[in-house]
Order: structure tokens, then sequence, then C-alpha cells
């Protein structure tokens, strides 16, 4: 009974410490919205009670963050600065930083005690008052604050010297005379042996002297094995510091790889006596350099460092995994970079926002090296929650990966393609469309091209005009690789031209007539389309009606150039004064071929047509170009030849690159990258290049990367300062001593360089006890013996290169 009894009284104590917990809090909620007026607010302020003075506290500075006026309560908040309380301190610290720019004067009345908040024995307070002051904008307190990062850079708690750390940019803006100083606390904190006092060194250093690299040499190797236990922020400016530093100090050396060889080759090599092979592997090891594949040659100093950031693939942020990535892609090698492909398409389960921008990134290593990302295609398939950007950018690296896919997953690139085509959303579609052209301009095999011509052939009924118009682009592209194999494609398109109504499609269509009708003189369609053309040409558009006569020069030039073929007649002399006057060609001249010309052709009757309806024509532009076509073709016999330059000359093959084909120089991880074209030309304001590679012969000796040791003696890792690493402590402590002539513990003896076994230490016991036995016989030679031994024993230990032994 008794226990019950005590378990009711232990749940109503609950209850009613609940209930009050509630009412305490409901109240504070209600009073903490009630706004209060200045009076009292102040007097809450000027309260001996730290809780009063909390509560005034945070009123303030929610007033504050709402921007509201607070001005009239600095000397009120000020005068609690020297408060024991550390919550009061943080809240005052927070506000005088805020409104220090406002009341300077008032604001320089609490540095004293600032000043004297960093003599506490409180580490924690010791780093707030040192943020603190130098947050204060006030450039009258410059010197002290250099004075305060001084004594923050000797202190004995790690926070503090982070604190020195990041307050020596703010010293700097602050009065940039401090900079010869501020290098110097800044070289020693690079060397500090926390690693987050060295992130927060690494930033100050970006900002306040990024070029000075001759401060880092002796820190590389520190800073390299301390990135992994950095916080993200140090990670982000370490991996940036390293890359430029990479580039300036590590010249870019690369080496040619024999290929592989096929069987059948070696076989047809003739045998070679025995001496006789060196040479032959000589001359095919001369001819691997000259046709072999380049590769990177990696420093030892710079293959640490990519090594040292490959745990980083895991880290949880984002930004840590491309800087990795951009590490790679601009230092190391293939095998480096594909280690980031994985995370990197791990960031397309994040956020929209972080996916965009991941997209972004995989793009721009995409245009570099396209093979890591073909085993991921299926990552890149859209989604239907995808936004219209996050689309695009899929899209493009499908078309990307498609040449370098095996045709499984070309064919599945296709599929998604396709289907994307018969979408509800016209913008997919539009992009589909251009992915599409994309892929059969990138294809390997004209299978795959005629596949991709006829997806897009289909989409010419499609009732979007800039749908079609923009299908007929990337079909034109097509045409113009090889327009032999599309001949029946430009007939079908030709008769498609009464159901089109968008001006640019039809405009796409007859330039396609005029340029590739005459592949096959014998189903020549020009002159039947430009005869349907004709009848219409008063309700056409001003690019319609541009590019039908064009199409009626082309025609006409192609009816003189055969009519000229048939008669064959040989080319009469020049008459100079009947053919050129003094202004240029004349448009009224007459030849012989012209009376041969037959004026009851429809040939030329359709093109004098088309020029007189050309003739009035509003648009200027227009009735210039049918002025220049008749000037041109007047004169059959002299000018054919310049009209063929001009109107029948091969034209090149467009090609439509990738979108992000203009954003190919940014970095990788940059801002301008993801803005792109906005940007402008050299990105963003603030935006950097990379630096290029040092040549080589000039970079900096690797021996000033060597470590300090404990007594000013350099310690080398690797190959790149000429020693082995792995020596224990033991060892070079042993050396030390013998080196000096000591104990002699561990010393080399003599040229051989062994050192005493414990035969050699009996030995000498031994001889010593023979000596004491002869110590009884004589006592003068016993005297004489110690003195030689003692003699002999300090010169072998003056000399201990020279060979020798101890005197028995």
């Amino acid at each position: 009974m008794e226990s019950i009894s005590r378990v009711t009284s232990m749940l109503e104590t609950a209850r009613d410490l609940t209930l009050e917990a509630a009412r305490d809090a409901s109240f504070a909620r209600k009073s903490s919205t009630r706004p209060l007026p200045p009076v009292q607010l102040k007097k809450l302020l000027d309260s001996r009670h730290d809780k009063e003075i909390l509560d005034g506290l945070r009123k303030v500075l929610s007033m504050s963050y709402k921007h509201q006026p607070t001005l009239q309560y600095f000397s009120n908040i000020i005068k609690n600065i020297a408060s024991p309380n550390l919550e009061i301190k943080k809240l005052v610290y927070a506000y005088l930083v805020q409104h220090a720019e406002e009341a300077p004067d008032t604001a320089l009345l609490s540095i004293n005690t600032i000043q004297k908040s960093l003599s506490d024995s409180n580490p924690q307070l010791r780093a707030l008052a040192l943020r603190t002051m130098s947050s204060i904008r006030v450039p009258v307190i410059s010197q002290i604050v250099a004075l305060g990062i001084k004594r923050g850079v000797g202190d004995m708690s790690p926070y503090v010297r982070k604190a020195a750390a990041l307050a020596i940019p703010k010293c700097y803006r602050l009065d940039p005379s401090t900079m010869p100083l501020l290098v110097e606390h800044l070289s020693t904190l690079l060397g500090d042996k926390q690693y987050y006092v060295a992130g927060a060194a690494v930033m100050a250093f970006l900002e306040l002297c990024p070029e000075r690299m001759d401060l880092i040499h002796p820190h590389y190797r520190s800073l390299v094995r301390k990135i992994v236990d950095m916080d993200e922020w140090g990670q982000l400016a370490t991996m940036r510091l390293m890359l430029l530093y990479a580039r300036k100090s590590f010249p870019k050396r690369t080496k040619r790889v024999k290929k592989t060889k096929s069987v059948g080759d070696q076989e047809r090599k003739p045998r070679k006596g025995f001496y006789d092979s060196e040479s032959s592997e000589d001359e095919a090891g001369g001819a691997s350099e000259e046709h072999g594949e380049e590769v990177l040659i990696l420093d030892p100093d710079l293959d640490l460092f990519l090594r040292s950031i490959h745990p980083l693939l895991q880290s949880r942020t984002s930004a840590v995994i491309i800087a990795v990535a951009r590490c790679y892609l601009y230092l190391g090698n293939t095998t480096y970079l594909d280690n980031a492909i994985g995370p990197l398409i791990t960031l397309l389960r994040s956020a929209p926002d972080i996916q965009e921008v991941a997209l972004y990134n995989i793009i721009q290593i995409c245009l570099h090296y396209p093979q890591a990302f073909v085993s991921y295609a299926s990552h890149f398939l859209v989604r239907a929650t995808d936004s219209p950007s996050i689309q695009d950018l899929k899209l493009e690296i499908l078309t990307l990966i498609f040449s370098y896919s095996p045709p499984t997953t070309r064919s599945l690139i296709l599929a998604e393609l396709s289907h994307f085509t018969t979408s509800s959303n016209p913008h997919l579609v539009r992009s589909a469309v251009q992915a599409i052209g994309r892929c059969a301009q990138s294809s390997p095999t004209t299978q795959l091209s005629t596949q991709c011509l006829k997806l897009l052939l289909k989409q010419l009924s499609s009732p979007d005009a800039h749908l079609v118009a923009s299908s007929l682009d990337v079909i034109r592209h097509l045409i113009q690789r090889d327009p032999q194999a599309h001949v029946k494609t430009i007939v079908r398109l030709a008769k498609s031209l009464d159901a089109l109504t968008a001006p640019a499609a039809r405009a796409s269509i007859i330039w396609l007539v005029g340029e590739f009708a005459s592949v096959d003189p014998e189903h020549n369609i020009a002159a039947d389309v430009l005869r349907i053309l004709v009848k219409g040409y008063a309700g056409e558009t001003d690019a319609v009606r541009a590019q039908t006569v064009l199409l009626a020069a082309k025609v006409y030039l192609q009816y003189l150039l055969a009519t000229k073929k048939e008669d064959s007649v040989p080319e009469q002399p020049k008459n100079e004064d009947s053919t050129i006057e003094e202004g240029g060609w004349s448009p009224t001249a007459t030849t012989p071929e012209t009376s041969k010309l037959d004026s009851n052709h429809p040939i030329p009757l359709l093109y004098q047509h088309t020029l007189l309806l050309a003739r009035y024509t509003p648009s200027y532009d227009l009735r210039d170009r049918a002025r220049l076509y008749r000037s041109l073709l007047s004169t059959p016999t002299t000018s054919t030849a310049l009209a063929s330059l001009l109107l029948l000359a091969d034209k090149p093959v467009p090609l439509a690159p990738s979108p992000s084909q203009s954003r190919k120089d940014f970095v990788l991880g940059s801002a301008s990258l993801v803005i792109g074209e906005q940007s402008g030309t050299g990105g963003l304001k603030g935006y950097e290049a990379l630096p290029p590679w040092v040549k080589e012969g000039e970079e900096p000796d690797p021996k000033l990367r060597d470590e300090v040791g404990g007594r000013g003696e350099y310690v080398s890792i690797g190959a790149a300062g000429g020693n082995v690493a792995g020596v224990s402590a033991g060892e070079r402590l042993d050396g030390a001593t013998g080196s000096k002539g000591g104990l002699g513990v561990g010393r080399v003896n003599g040229a051989g360089g062994k050192e005493k076994t414990l035969d050699d230490w009996l030995d000498e016991e031994s001889e010593e006890e023979e000596s004491s036995s002869g110590e009884e016989e004589s006592g003068e030679e016993e005297s004489e013996e110690e003195s030689g031994v003692e003699y002999e024993t300090e010169s072998e230990e003056d000399n201990e290169g020279e060979e020798g032994r101890l005197v028995k």
C-alpha cells in the first residue's frame, strides 16, 4: 500500500510541475510577442537581475533583426558589457558589432573592457572578445586589434588561435599598413598543429595574400595531412589553395605509353639475332614515344595531396565533393577522376537546387571526359517531377555520352528521346527534338543517323510551328552531311510544302530544294517547286519570298550551265570595249551565248517573272537581292563562273554544339559555370581562372617543402626530398647521441657501419678482467696501461670515421 501511495504522490507532483511549466511558457510567449515601451525596456536593461537584463537584451536584438530602430538603447546595453554572465556578454557583443559604426565614440568606451576579457581564464570568453574586437569596424582601434591578434597567436587554447586567424583579414581591412605584421602571424598559424586553426589560417591566407606561395612551402605536407580532419569550410579553402599551389609549383610532365600491338603485327616482324633485340626494342620504344598515348606523370608531393583528399568524397557536403572532383580534373589523371564520378552521381538524389548545380558540374566534366559517365546513363533519365531546367541538363548529358555508349545504351537513349517527342509539354518536346539532332550529328554510324532522321520527320505534322522549324533545322544539318543519301528525303520535304504553314519551316525546305535538288539531275524538282511557289508569292512572308527569289536564281543558273555544255561552243575572244565599261560590268552587254538562249523556254520566263514580282515587293532588302541576281546573271559568258561560286558553292556543314559548350572554359564548381552566358565572357565579378602550369625548370626547389624537425633539421617524405620516410624517433635519437660523442649507444664503429653486438660487449669485459690481473705484477705498468687506454679511447672518439679498435 505504501508503494502505491508513493507512486500516486509522484504522479501528482509531476502533473503539477507540467501544468506550471506550460503556464510559464504560455506567459513567456505572450509577453515576448507583446511590444514593450522604450521606458520599460530601458528599465529592464538597467536592472540588477540577470534574468531581466537577458529578457531586455533578447527583445532589443529581436527588434534589430526586424529592422526596427534600436540605437536609443546603445548606452543602456554597453553598461552590461562587464557583466560576469557569459550569456549577457554574448548578447552585448552581438549588439555592439551591429551598431558600432553608427555610434563609434560610444563604442570606443567598451574597448578597455573587451581588452580585459582577453586575459580571462575562460578560453571561450577570450576567443569571443577577440572576435568582437576585430569585428568593430572603427579604424582607430586597428593597432589595438593587431596587439590582440599577436596575443591570440601565442595563446595556449586552439579556440583563441582560431579566432586570431579569422581576425587577421578584418584587421587588414581596417588598416592595410599592418600587412607585414599580419603576414608574420599568418605564417605562424599556418604551421599550427591543430587542424581547425590551420583551416582558419588558410582562409585568412587566401583573403590576405594569395600570391605569397613561399609561405606555403614549409607547411605543404602538414596541411595536406590535416585536410581530412578540418571542417567543411577549411577543407574547401585548403583544396582551393592547393589547386593554385600545384599549378604554380609542379610542372606538367607527360610521357607517351607504348600502344599494345596485335599478335599479327608481332608475327610479321622478321626475327633478329641476340644482339639485335636491344636495338629493335629501342626502335619500338622510339616509335611508341612518337605515336603512343600521353600519360600525366604526377609529382610525389602532388600525388600525396590527391591521395589525401580521396576520403573527402564521402563528405556530407556537396561543395566538398565538387571541390575534390575539381582537383582531380585539373591536377590528376583519369584514374583519380574515375573515383569522383560515383559521388557526383549520388548528388542527383539531393534537393532540386543541389541537383541542378551538380548537373552543371557533371556536364563540365562530361565535356572533357564523357566516357566516365557511360555506365551511369540510367541515372540521367528524365522524371516527371523534374523541373524544366533539370530536364534540359539531363537530355544534354545523354547526348554527350551517346557516341561513346554501347549499342544497348544508344537504343535506350533514342527510345527515351522519341518518347518525349509525344509529350504534352511543348518545352520538353522541343528539347527532345534538339537532343535527337545532336545525337544524329555525333553518331558514328549512318544507321543511327537514319533512325534519328525518321524520328525528326514525324514532327513535321505537329501543329507547333516552333517545333516544326527546329526539326527542319536539324534535318537540314543532317542532309548537308551526306546529300547523296538523302535525295528522297528532299522530295518528301518538297511534297510537304502544301501542308506546312510555319514561315521558318517553309523557308528551310525551299533552301534545301535549291541547294541539293541538282544532286540528281534526272530527278531535278527545283523548277516545278519554283513554279508552284510563284503562284502564291503574294501571300508569303518576306523570309519565304527571299528563299523563292534565291531558288529562281539557282534554277536559272543551272539552266545556263546546262545550255553551255550542250552547245559546247568555244569561247570567243573578249571585246573589252563592248563588255566592260569604266564603272564595272555592263548589264546590257550581249554575247553570242545569250543570243542562242531560247527566249520561249519556261525557265528564263519563270526567272524573269520572279524578278518582276520581287521588284514590287515592299521589302528593301528583297528588292536589293533581286537587283543583285539580275546583274549577276545578265551576262552568262563572263559571270557564270562567279555566279556558280556565289550560289552553287558547297556550304560548310553546320554543327549544333552542346548548349554548355560556351561554359567549357569556366572552372568546375564556380558560380560563373552555373550562370553561364549571363555572367559574360570573363565570368562574374571576382571570378579567377586557373593559372597555367609552371614551366619545367622554373618550379621551386622541392627541398623547400621539407618539414622542419624538432632541432631545426629538415625531414623529407617520399622521393621529393631525397630521404626515405619511416625512420623511427629512437633511431634518430641514437644517431644524434652517437654523432656528438656521448655515451656511444647505437654508434657506428669504424668504416664498416656495424653496431656493437652482445659478443663484442662480452669480449670487452673479458679483456678488462685480463688487464686487472696484470695490475698485480707491476703498479707502474698498470698506471701506464690505464693512461694509454684512456688516451687512445679519446682519440677514437674524436676520429669516428677512421678504422681502428680499442686498445686491449
